[in-house]
């Protein structure tokens, strides 16, 4: 089951966070859920939602 782990406000923003969290090792999915605000969901698997969490945390941060 994937879970939404963080809504992005543009498709850039969402590209970068999967390119950093693929590269981590985490199957990672984007889905646009308003068009007319460009909102971008990222979804993960909901087994692998912890440890995504705290790499998410740190490229957030940054």
């Amino acid at each position: 089951m994937w879970t939404v782990i963080y809504i992005a406000p543009t498709s850039k923003i969402a590209e970068r966070i999967k390119l950093k969290l693929t590269e981590e090792g985490f199957l990672v999915k984007i889905r646009a859920i308003n068009l007319t605000k460009n909102q971008f969901e990222i979804l993960v698997p909901a087994g692998e939602l912890e440890e995504v969490q705290e790499v998410l945390n740190s490229i957030l941060h940054r």
